[in-house]
């Protein structure tokens, strides 16, 4: 697979200084942090594991182009983080057998930096732009005639000796990747001709997961073993495969490489604090704060963020959205309420991980 660097590396995120969490699903440094960890991406369609509608639509999308011998119409790929976005881009670029030049859009700050990625691409490339909804206005500007009619309109000169300069644009695909696809303005939106989304995986899928990845690290993973981590990812390739790390770093000082079974698996996220249902120390602290203090809720979004030495948009974008997605927590328009399923899953944890 042919992966070209913009030369613009990613902004740091405006959460930088939030903690880090084991089961967060935006991309953490030790994510891509070594040539091995690179090779868990797959190359192709049959690679690619989950994802089976997507995978049809563009594939057909994908041999048709081929067959025409034209560029792939621009794709916008949203969903929330960690499920293979970047991935679908580099299996896409891939497929139709061209480099694939990766970039995001907080990196596309000035004029000249989206002018000159322009510049430099070559006849039916792949150009991915990660988090495209943060694209300043000015860089929208310049990719509207870009997308639509392949050229690049630059004025030149100042005042009365200003003149515009057209600059003909070798036919590429832009691949958009976002976690909020309604922040997208709706002329950039409506100029991409394939938007599809990226959901949930299920158990399945995910066991398949994780057990392709332990083939990779050399790691012997019994059946049980690949479905107690699948349970605890809340549905995320890359959530996933952090937690086989985890449990790979686990099972080596204990000297249990050979064979990973569940209760080494068990043994193992205990110590990290993730219990059978996926949640971690943060979303039992909200969980519990809620119960103890507040009789089960309603309780404001500021009232747990001062409480919990947490930031409103974090908890709002990082801890909520999987509680409400598993039916533990409810928004109303008093506040948050914890469910009648949420207060017996922690009735059994009381006294142990609530702290």
């Amino acid at each position: 697979m042919a992966i070209v660097s913009s030369g613009f590396e990613k902004s740091p995120s405006p959460n930088i200084n939030r903690k880090i969490r084991l089961l967060d699903p935006t991309l953490l440094e030790e994510d891509t942090k070594t040539k091995k960890e690179d090779s868990l991406r797959p190359n192709s369609w049959h690679e690619f594991i989950g994802q089976s509608a997507l995978k049809e639509v563009l594939s057909i999308s994908v041999k048709a182009a081929l067959s025409r011998q034209e560029a792939l119409d621009h794709v916008l790929l949203y969903g929330p983080p960690g499920l293979g976005k970047t991935t679908m881009a580099l299996v896409l670029a891939n497929e139709l057998g061209v480099k694939c030049r990766i970039t995001s859009a907080p990196a596309l700050e000035r004029q000249r930096d989206i002018i000159g990625l322009l510049l430099n691409l070559q006849e039916n490339e792949v150009l991915f732009v990660d988090e495209i909804h943060r694209l300043t206005k000015v860089a929208e500007e310049l990719l509207y005639p870009a997308l639509e009619d392949f050229r690049l309109d630059l004025t030149v000169g100042r005042g009365t000796t200003a003149r515009t300069r057209e600059i003909t644009l070798p036919r590429f695909t832009l691949v958009g990747a976002t976690t909020r696809p309604a922040a997208i303005s709706s002329p950039l939106r409506d100029r991409f001709g394939i938007t599809q989304r990226l959901n949930f995986y299920n158990l399945q899928d995910l066991e398949m997961i994780i057990q392709r990845t332990a083939k990779l690290f050399n790691l012997s993973l019994d059946v049980e073993a690949g479905l107690e981590i699948a349970r605890r990812c809340r549905g995320t390739p890359r959530i996933a495969n952090r937690l086989l790390r985890r449990v790979r770093d686990y099972a080596t000082v204990k000297n249990k490489i050979d064979l990973v079974d569940k209760s080494l698996v068990d043994d193992s996220l205990k110590l990290h604090q993730v219990d059978e249902r996926g949640l971690d120390q943060s979303d039992r602290r909200l969980l519990s704060f809620i119960c103890d203090n507040h009789n089960g809720g309603p309780v404001g979004l500021e009232t747990l963020a001062a409480a919990l030495g947490e930031e409103t948009a974090t908890l709002e974008a990082v801890v909520e959205p999987f509680l409400m997605q598993i039916g533990f927590l409810k928004r109303t328009p008093r506040g948050r309420v914890v469910t009648p399923e949420a207060i017996n899953h922690l009735n059994f944890h009381y006294g142990t991980d609530t702290n």
